[in-house]
């Protein structure tokens, strides 16, 4: 039987990386370092390792990067004040609020109190809107448009398939299916957005040629689920039990890879996916704030 084809996220990222420090050049011929500021409050593991990970690409790339690290404790008040310095403060260009937040922290207050022209994670209502009508002077949050430049740069029709996206979270879900309704050049597709009150999901996976699961449930979308030749992104990032792992568990995703790849025409391997293509349209948008300084 034949199997899917990769589709190599880290390939894909390195390309974006290679065009990112071309621009990079230009802006060091205008004596501009661009600069990206990480705000995180706590200390969730997967947050330490995300912004780390995130700060070495930065320091790949000659993008300046420095890291707030709050207490849990932190009011919201304090939060607001510090990101209230970070923008007025000419050496950064973006600034990226490192989810999950304390309860007691309000994500949407936070994430509004960010200028939008340094909102480089496109969580402000202005670049919310600015998606939603198809405005492209806005940020997309990175997690989708890296979706997108996946799908473009692995050849995949978008114009007039069906797109089936799982899950309808503010980071992914939405704005992925607004991403690809657009009346635009790489979208136009038909967008069905599933969710947990959906009636036979597995109905509407088999319709999709373009299957996007952004869920957060571990291997739930099965090659039953699948249309065979279809094209299908795994955006989950869960952590199950594994008692062969040093760490008594291991990160899998939201489609069962294994049993997948076999039917569909194209996939994402999990990890090596989007993961890195979130990080590369991240310092793409940090530098793209750079450029436009006034």
């Amino acid at each position: 039987m034949s199997t899917g084809t990769l589709i190599d996220g880290r390939a894909i990222a390195g390309q974006i990386q290679a065009e990112t420090a071309q621009r990079m050049v230009s802006l060091q011929v205008r004596g501009i370092q661009p600069g990206l500021a990480f705000v995180r409050v706590g200390e969730d593991a997967a947050s330490k390792v995300y912004v780390g990970m995130k700060e070495r690409a930065c320091a790949q790339l000659g993008i300046f990067s420095e890291t707030r690290v709050l207490p849990e404790t932190t009011t919201q008040a304090e939060l607001l004040a510090l990101l209230a310095r970070l923008n007025t403060d000419a050496r950064i260009d973006g600034i990226l609020v490192q989810a999950p937040l304390p309860r007691h922290i309000d994500e949407a207050v936070v994430y509004a109190s960010v200028l939008p022209t340094k909102d480089v994670d496109g969580f402000h209502p202005v670049n919310v809107g600015k998606l939603m009508l198809g405005d492209t002077t806005g940020f997309m949050p990175c997690t989708p448009a890296g979706v997108l430049e996946l799908l473009v740069r692995s050849g995949v029709t978008i114009d007039g398939a069906e797109a089936v996206i799982l899950g309808r979270g503010n980071i992914v879900g939405k704005p992925m299916a607004a991403i690809l309704c657009q009346k635009a050049r790489h979208a136009n597709a038909t967008v069905t957005l599933c969710h947990s009150r959906t009636r036979d999901i597995a109905a509407h996976c088999r319709r999709a040629d373009i299957l996007i699961a952004a869920l957060g449930v571990p291997r739930f979308v099965t090659a039953a689920m699948v249309k065979p030749g279809a094209t299908v992104i795994d955006v989950g990032v869960n952590r199950i039990p594994d008692a062969g792992a040093k760490s008594g568990s291991r990160l899998v995703g939201d489609v069962d890879f294994e049993a997948v790849r076999p039917v569909a025409g194209r996939i994402t391997p999990n990890p090596g996916g989007v993961g890195p293509m979130t990080i590369a349209l991240l310092l793409r948008n940090t530098v793209r704030a750079a450029e436009q300084r006034p």
